[in-house]
């Protein structure tokens, strides 16, 4: 556990889910957790007793990676966990593989509605259909252009022009849209939409006063700092600006409210996680602002100054995005200038 970590209380302590099993979390709510092929190797999935449009089973929150294994871990969960009765309605907080990646195959078995906010439902679409992907040669260009030059990574993200179908290779055709300051009744409770910015295009928490829960997806987690990038089908976005705004949201959340994270366990001290994530950017716009001091960097050569560890491909997309999105809030803050070099790399310095 980091020294942060030790700020916020853990109702659960180090118990997790098994594998294809649930963990009550409060009455009427269970937590899931699915397997992710990546560094962060798991998602956290909510089931919600519900009755919706007269049936009563569940509801369920986030949807895991199309993956073989990943079915079968929810064919246990249905035979095991639902005692007995249906999921009813399948809700996604946001347009990342991991929480919609089975959302079709979900809403299909059981023939039941998807609700998502229109943002991210049609931004999925357009990455399942291959109009805009997590790689390929725009993102080679846009990759290049912020001074990504080593030609072997260049060709690792041209080639990654399936990553996103692989993972999400459908998406529901219809979907009933959810609104910041919606409010869902969900199991008899009033549950609450905070859309929140910066990290997906329109991400969708929900908070229960009455249980005095919220969903957070992945706009508050508890051990990791949710990732902002600016993306080559948005290449001159300030998402991080959007990220830190978007924070505000929650403000009216109790601060003994229980936090339910897509990942990491569940919580309480969701004020003291926004603090400590408006510091943690604090810090590292302090950083790279002082790496544009007296010198013209490139996002590239700001990875390394926010990321001290070894990074594969898919994590050095993350942390170049991510350091593009430091510069951007620094550029449009008027802090850095920007300029294009002979190369046509972007680089920025702070003026004087």
């Amino acid at each position: 556990m980091n020294p942060l970590e030790h700020e916020l209380k853990y109702p659960l302590g180090d118990t997790l889910p098994e594998a294809g099993a649930a963990i009550q979390v409060a009455p009427g709510i269970r937590w899931i957790r699915m397997p992710l092929p990546f560094a962060l190797d798991h998602i956290n999935l909510w089931l919600l007793r519900d009755r919706f449009e007269g049936r009563d089973g569940w509801t369920i929150v986030d949807c895991g990676i199309a993956r073989d294994e990943v079915k079968a871990l929810w064919e246990q969960v249905f035979a095991t966990q639902l005692d007995g009765l249906p999921v009813v309605r399948v809700i996604v907080t946001h347009m990342h593989p991991d929480h919609i990646g089975l959302a079709h195959w979900l809403t299909e078995k059981w023939g039941v509605p998807l609700q998502m906010s229109a943002t991210d439902f049609l931004t999925a679409h357009l990455f399942v259909e291959g109009q805009a992907i997590s790689g390929g040669e725009r993102m080679a260009a846009h990759f290049a252009r912020n001074g990504m030059t080593d030609p072997a990574s260049l060709d690792g993200v041209r080639a990654r022009t399936r990553y996103y179908p692989q993972l999400v290779p459908q998406v529901p055709a219809q979907f009933n849209r959810i609104m910041d300051r919606d409010v869902l009744r969900i199991g008899g409770h009033e549950w609450h939409a905070i859309a929140g910015y910066g990290h997906a295009p329109e991400h969708i928490s929900l908070y229960c006063k009455e249980l005095n829960i919220v969903i957070s997806g992945d706009m508050v987690l508890p051990r990791i700092s949710t990732n902002v990038s600016v993306t080559d089908i948005d290449p001159e976005s300030n998402p991080l600006q959007l990220y830190l705004d978007s924070l505000g949201g929650y403000a009216h959340v109790p601060a003994d409210a229980l936090v339910l994270p897509s990942h990491g366990r569940p919580f309480v001290g969701i004020h003291t996680r926004i603090a400590q994530q408006h510091a943690h950017h604090a810090d590292h716009l302090a950083r790279v602002k002082q790496a544009c001091t007296g010198q013209a960097a490139s996002a590239y050569d700001i990875v390394p100054v926010l990321f001290k560890r070894k990074l594969d491909l898919h994590q050095m997309t993350f942390a170049l995005g991510e350091a593009i999105a430091h510069l951007h809030m620094l550029y449009y803050q008027g802090v850095v200038a920007r300029e294009i070099g002979a190369d046509d790399i972007v680089r920025y310095r702070v003026p004087g």
